[in-house]
Formats: C-alpha cells, structure tokens, sequence
C-alpha cells in the first residue's frame, strides 16, 4: 500500500473541508437521478463486492457522485486526479473520509507529485480502471505488468484517452478489455456537446468577465465537443470560425453555416480562441504575431498542448497574472495575449470551473457505472483491447434518465419490427 499521504492528511483544516465537499456532493446528488437509481440496485445488489476499482478522473463533486455509487456497490475505490488543476480539495477530502474509498488527488500539484498520486492508487491493485486521458492505464502497462493480469477491465472517459488507447490497441500494447465510453451516443451527444459548450463558454465569461456577442469566437475542431462550444457561442450571438484539418468535418461546418479557414487565417480575425482538437501545436508561434491586441485563448482539449505557451513564452517581453486565472504574454510591439487556465482545460482548470452542468455528467458517470459492473460480472467476455459500450447498457441509461423526467415515448408495433427487419418488403 502507498505511503504517499491520502489529502484529507493533506488539507490544512479536513474537518471544514469535508464538510463543505460533502455539501458540494449532495447538491450534485439532488440533480443526477440516473446515479440514484443506479446506486439503490447497486446497495441491494452489491455487484462490485470484492473488486478493487482505481480511478484516475477530474475529481470535483460529480465525480465523486460516481465514486459513491461503485463504493455503494461494494468497491474498494483509490481515486486521483487527471489533471493538476481540476481537483477540487474539499471534495477530494470528503470522498477520503468514506471507509471504502481513498482519494489521493489535491490541486496544483507539480509533475512528480501528479504521477505519485497515479502510482498510490496503483499500490492499491485494482481489478477496475476508470480512466479520464488513459494516464492510468499507460501507468500500469509500462510500470506494474505484473498487475496486468488481476485486471479486468477499464473504462475511458474521454476522448483523447479513447484516441491514445486505440493507438496502444493498434499497437498490441493493450493488454485487457477498456471500454470507449467517450464514444457511446450518451456520453458524445450530450457530454461533449452540450457539456464542453456550455462549461467551457461558461468559464472563459466568468473569468474574463467580457461577453460573446459581436466577437469572432474561433474554434479550433468541429468534432463534437467543437461542435458544441460552436453551437453555443452562436446563440451567444458570437461570429464563429472553425479552423479544421478534416475535409468532411469543415464542410458540416460550412453548411452549418461558419465561416471555415485554416488558423494562419484565423489568427488574424479571432477575439476569442478555444481549441477542441486533442492534439497538439493547434495554435503556434505562427499565429500569435497575427493576433490582435487582447485576445483570449483557452483550450477545452485535454492536455496543455494544444496552444505552444513556450513558444508564445519566447516572444514575449512581458508576462502577468492580467486577472485570476488569466495570463497576459506582451509581445514587442505591445500586442497582449491572454491565456485561461495555464493552457489547461478552462472548464475544468480555470479558478472557478465547475465543469460541465450536473445533470450532463449524470448520463456520462451513469455509462461509466454500468460499464464497470458489467466489467465485473462478465470481464471474461471481452479480450483485450478497446471495446465499444454494449448498446443495451445505452440504452439502459437513456431510459432511465427518460423515466427520471416523466417522458413517455412511443414502441414499436410486432408488424413494425417485422417491416424494418425484413428485405421482403417493399413500396
């Protein structure tokens, strides 16, 4: 077991902030019906009885409904963070007091301290990874091999997690079953549309405190999280463009009516930058002497690589904190550039994030439950490598966030069904 002290040794006063986590929680608990409904089968079920579940996630209130609900199951749960700024102390503390859970995430931590947190919930052994950005399951196969074979199964939150394990997959690297919850229409359509679009636009006003309205908002990505940050950046009666490097992605956004240009262009025009690629050097040292005095640039990707911050570091004779949580590089011709959140993930990093809305994240963490039960009453049905969400764990979901809301829908009839699956049938 990890020496590594858990946070609630961390905190300066544990017992206030548990309380003020434990508060957050419970909000967050109040809005997510379909954890609530999930969690009362899983206490009289107990599914994940004798499974020890490691977790490497943006630990802040929603998240640690989840955590609950699998603790509430019969799991053992370690849990860290996934990205040095998106922990949220209280809560972490408030998860630590649980008697089957153990949280070693705390905020601003440097790289070292970042990945002894991910190697503490490793010592713990975990027959179940949750994974947001696939650092765990990186952690295990190139550190802990050994521990490869009491696993069994992971789930992947996002998308650039999904990206880098079907990369390890093609690779033959990946060594047991990780379901692609990022890719399950209730994660996608909702989670990464309406989700990143409205906390990541969210963020960016709150911390810069200045509106959308008759800027040009340009997005960098028109998947579905640029998909989402461009769809609600127009109903804030922004201008938007998207910058694309996919043919068919960059004609839906012209279609859907944005003006479309590689970012060389883009650079020149934009009040307002968010990327949404996954990638990296999507904004560079190519682009920032385009730019106009004042602009704001954030990153709604995963990791800190999207913008060159040492690139933009270079050319400036004058760096400063402009307001909390924004950055100002002044270039020699007196040209200032602001960054949210170091470059990090604004709707998850920026002093205020929140990340996205509670009731967003009850349908993605209600994907992520069921996948992890399902890992543990029939992991030995899956090889390894990256699996797609079984359908009817989907829809399970749906239906129960469906039931929560009152909504009836229609069913199909017996001669329906027979008609769709038939060939027979004709005009």
């Amino acid at each position: 077991m990890s020496t590594r002290p858990t946070i609630t040794e961390q905190v300066p006063d544990p017992e206030t902030a548990r309380e003020e986590g434990a508060r957050k929680i419970a909000w967050a608990r109040q809005h997510m019906p379909i954890l609530a409904a999930l969690r009362e089968e899983f206490e009289a079920e107990q599914p994940l009885a004798g499974e020890r579940v490691g977790m490497a996630m943006h630990v802040e209130a929603k998240t640690a409904a989840l955590v609950e609900t699998l603790a509430a199951a019969g799991a053992e749960v370690a849990i860290t963070g996934c990205n040095p700024l998106s922990t949220h102390d209280d809560v972490s503390a408030a998860l630590d007091a649980h008697d089957r859970i153990t949280s070693y995430a705390e905020r601003e931590v440097d790289e070292d301290e970042y990945y002894a947190a991910i190697q503490a919930v490793i010592d713990h052994e975990p027959t179940v990874t949750v994974d947001d950005g696939m650092d765990l399951v990186a952690a295990i196969h190139e550190d802990y091999p050994e521990l490869i074979d009491s696993v069994v199964g992971g789930c992947e939150e996002t998308t650039t997690g999904v990206h880098r394990l079907r990369a390890m997959d093609a690779d033959g690297a990946l060594r047991y079953p990780v379901f692609a919850v990022n890719d399950t229409p209730m994660k996608r359509l909702f989670d990464n549309v309406h989700g990143t679009g409205e906390s990541s636009l969210a963020n960016v006003a709150m911390t810069t405190n200045l509106s959308f309205a008759g800027k040009n908002v340009v997005v960098a990505g028109y998947g579905y999280c640029g998909k989402g940050v461009a769809k609600k950046a127009a109903g804030q009666n922004a201008t938007v463009v998207v910058t694309e490097v996919n043919s068919r992605r960059a004609l839906e956004a012209h279609m859907e009516g944005y003006d479309v240009m590689p970012m060389a262009e883009a650079a020149e025009v934009g009040d307002v930058f968010i990327t949404t690629t996954g990638n990296r050097d999507v904004i560079t040292a190519d682009h920032f002497p385009k730019m106009q005095d004042g602009v704001v640039l954030a990153n709604a990707g995963h990791f800190d690589i999207e913008i060159d911050l040492d690139a933009l570091d270079d050319l400036a004779v004058d760096r400063y904190e402009a307001r909390e949580g924004v950055e100002a590089y002044e270039l020699a011709d007196g040209t200032r550039i602001n960054v949210l959140a170091e470059g990090r993930l604004v709707n998850l990093a920026s002093p205020i994030a929140l990340g996205h809305p509670v009731e967003v994240m009850d349908q993605s963490f209600g994907v992520q439950a069921v996948c992890v039960r399902e890992l543990a009453e029939n992991g030995d049905a899956y090889d390894a490598g990256v699996h797609e969400v079984p359908d009817e764990l989907d829809r399970l979901v749906a239906e129960t966030k469906l039931d929560a809301e009152g909504i009836e829908i229609d069913e199909l009839t017996a001669e329906q069904r027979e008609y769709m699956d038939s060939w027979e049938h004709g005009t």
